[in-house]
């Protein structure tokens, strides 16, 4: 974590996504910090950052590419987090044979927008189907696989029960952790509503939502993390439950990975939910695992990557 970068500089500094252009040296700075520059191993990939003009926001999107890249994944982070965080599964991505394409939702990471804030979570539709077209745009290899830790989960699920059967991504569906509503939901509305004519946030608290010893303080270190909660955001997030509660059901068939640890999300719930929502998804349980499972343990990692090279296994010849 020796090196440094000014997040607003690198966005300003940036080019059309779809320019495919090269990475700066404040671009490299900024992969080589979250470890993002060596990804692939010794496939040769092709790395880059791009802005995106979506609804007032910049929001701004990363591609890595290989060579022999077969299918895509796009990649839907969770709340208060970004694309650097997401080395592992990125890493996994490629080493399937994956193009993956990412981006920093409004108000994460580098791109615009109040800090971890949302006027609507629709506002999140347009930014992935913005993905969509910039995936059609730069020709990225078919199918497009989407996967979504959490929030990035919730974008995924209202996709699929909304445009799920004439979505241009009829790959595979992976939801880590995937967020309908978070732990003690009556308990955090009810304060939405108490202090929500009072204030516009509170402070964050930063907790254990990993058993990877390291990952806790690289949060604490991160200079993109967030440090408040927007009440603005818990109130997108209350429309948001009563909508997808209400979403009609879906023939797709998600691959949901959750573990019996996860303290963030009303997991059994939310898997309730799921399971009415979608035909039969697979589900498959870690009882250690916690809520990050982009950065749980490598045990715990491999456990559920196994689970998931079995599905994404290419067709016979």
């Amino acid at each position: 974590m020796s090196e440094t970068f000014d997040p607003d500089r690198l966005r300003a500094s940036l080019h059309p996504l779809h320019a495919s252009d090269a990475l700066s040296p404040t671009g490299l700075t900024y992969q080589r910090f979250y470890g993002l520059d060596a990804l692939g191993g010794e496939t040769p990939v092709r790395s880059w950052l791009g802005r995106m003009d979506v609804d007032g926001y910049q929001v701004v999107g990363q591609v890595w590419l290989p060579a022999d890249a077969r299918a895509t994944l796009i990649l839907m982070h969770g709340f208060y987090d970004h694309m650097g965080l997401y080395r592992h599964v990125i890493e996994w991505a490629l080493g399937q044979g994956f193009a993956v394409l990412s981006c920093d939702l409004p108000g994460h990471g580098l791109s615009s927008g109040a800090r971890a804030s949302i006027g609507d979570f629709a506002e999140y539709q347009t930014v992935l189907q913005r993905l969509l077209a910039e995936a059609e745009a730069l020709a990225l290899p078919q199918p497009w696989h989407l996967c979504g830790q959490s929030t990035g989960g919730a974008i995924v699920v209202d996709h699929l029960l909304h445009r799920g059967s004439d979505s241009p991504a009829q790959g595979q569906v992976v939801l880590l952790s995937p967020l309908v509503r978070p732990r003690a939901w009556g308990w955090s509305k009810a304060s939405y509503y108490l202090l929500r004519p009072f204030v516009t946030g509170i402070a964050r608290r930063f907790t254990e939502n990993s058993n990877a010893p390291a990952f806790l303080p690289f949060l604490l270190a991160d200079p993109l993390q967030p440090r408040r909660l927007p009440t603005a955001w818990v109130g997108a997030l209350a429309r948001w439950i009563v909508h997808i509660e209400k979403a009609p059901r879906s023939e797709r068939r998600p691959l949901i990975v959750q573990g019996e640890s996860d303290m963030t999300v009303d997991w059994s719930h939310n898997l309730t939910i799921l399971n009415d929502k979608f035909r039969q998804p697979e589900i498959f349980m870690l009882r250690e695992a916690r809520h990050h499972l982009a950065n749980e343990i490598p045990e715990l990692r491999a456990r559920y990557f196994e689970f998931l090279n079995q599905r994404f296994q290419p067709p016979a010849p």
